[in-house]
């Protein structure tokens, strides 16, 4: 097919009712993300209904990246094409999806889909949602654009595994009430974007570009600096999202969907706190110390792990969550924003790709891992990686600083 030829842009000119349109992008923006934690604090009810191993609950959380990495890679400019209004009810769409197939009688083969699905819609929302709010800001306040969108993405996934573990600890249907609110909220999300935010002047043609990630030369450094930090980060948050209700339950004996889901809202909340601190810091100050912290968080982690214990657990949540979000506004400000104009979609979806493919590998390592050696011996050598990577990335960008 080839590729559409366009003289006219399909951006969305200023909204009448800004205010409105910001609402309902952020309600769409934050909807959108919670499909992808909702089903977090509930693995342990599917791992017991199914008999699903270790292996099995880290392979069905992490195909979700493989919907966010396509879509980033086939879709990357979408919403330039088409418009942003769009591609935003296409994200929410795909959420929409996704939470009627998780309301079927549940195997595996549907699971996977339903993630794969839910990736899909977050990999969307991702690059169209955080372009929308930029638009409907005016160039001064692009800085509190971008706040809003950190607050959005970052607080879906923090209030689905948290409103989700809620449900499921009061419902009598804990694999079905969850996903049938998340079903009306996605329904409200599309008639909000419907009716609130401005429709595109002028649309091109659905068009799949596949296109080879790249990052400009003399960005290399930065990049891969800013990915192994944020990445770490990513692996970290990752494998406490996938195993923590698993933990608790089988290590633990707490069986408490609404004490899961609080885990992983922690490191969540903290990653989005974490990028709003950073804000106020120097990148070169705040990837190092994203890193220390990472190596303190999943110390706290190892801990946990090997003593069973409680409070560590809750610590090192929070702990890595603030220090992903130190790193990954770092490496936002340090490859990003300092990409030209015509390169910076292609630099910042990369940068996405390369952490969601950190979030899923080492979650499905650890699964493996877990096969051989219990689940939380698996858990302690990939603590003891996420502290080697983040020590060598905290003196490698020390090092560079000391240089410029």
């Amino acid at each position: 097919m080839k590729e559409t030829c366009m003289t006219t842009s399909a951006i969305e000119p200023a909204p009448t009712r800004p205010a409105k349109a910001v609402a309902a992008t952020a309600f769409a923006f934050s909807v959108t993300m919670m499909g992808t934690t909702l089903p977090t604090p509930l693995y342990s009810i599917y791992s017991d209904e199914l008999a699903f191993s270790a292996l099995t609950v880290t392979v069905l959380f992490a195909v979700y990246a493989l919907g966010v990495v396509g879509a980033l890679s086939l879709f990357g400019r979408l919403s330039d094409d088409l418009g942003r209004r769009p591609v935003l009810m296409l994200a929410v769409g795909f959420a929409l999806l996704s939470a009627v197939l998780f309301l079927l009688p549940p195997s595996l083969p549907q699971l996977v889909v339903a993630r794969v699905i839910s990736g899909l819609g977050a990999g969307f929302m991702s690059g169209a949602g955080t372009a929308a709010m930029m638009d409907l800001f005016p160039a001064h306040r692009r800085a509190v654009a971008g706040t809003v969108a950190v607050a959005a993405n970052t607080g879906g996934l923090a209030l689905g595994t948290l409103i989700a573990g809620l449900i499921a600890e009061s419902a009598s249907k804990p694999l079905f009430t969850p996903f049938a609110v998340h079903l009306a909220l996605c329904a409200l999300a599309l008639v909000g974007l419907l009716v609130w935010t401005p429709a595109p002047e002028h649309a091109g043609r659905f068009v799949i570009r596949p296109h080879r990630l790249r990052v400009p030369a003399e960005l290399r450094r930065a990049f891969t600096r800013a990915v192994l930090a944020a990445g770490s980060g990513f692996a970290a948050t990752g494998v406490l999202t996938a195993v923590s209700a698993m933990f608790l339950a089988r290590e633990l004996h707490l069986e408490s969907h609404a004490l899961a889901g609080f885990v992983v809202f922690l490191a969540f909340a903290g990653m989005a706190a974490g990028q709003l601190v950073a804000r106020r810091m120097r990148p070169r100050i705040a990837l190092p110390l994203g890193c220390v912290g990472m190596i303190v968080g999943v110390v706290f982690l190892a801990w946990a792990l090997a003593f069973v214990v409680l409070p560590p657990l809750l610590i090192a949540a929070a702990t890595v969550g603030v220090s992903a979000g130190l790193c990954m506004n770092a490496g936002i400000a340090t490859t990003v924003e300092q990409a030209l104009p015509e390169r910076r979609g292609e630099v910042s979806s990369s940068f996405f790709a390369g952490l969601y493919l950190m979030l899923a590998l080492p979650a499905i390592g650890v699964g493996l891992l877990a096969t051989v050696i219990g689940l939380r011996g698996a858990g302690l050598v990939f603590t003891a990686a996420v502290a080697l990577l983040a020590a060598v990335v905290a003196i490698a960008s020390l090092a560079t600083s000391r240089l410029e």
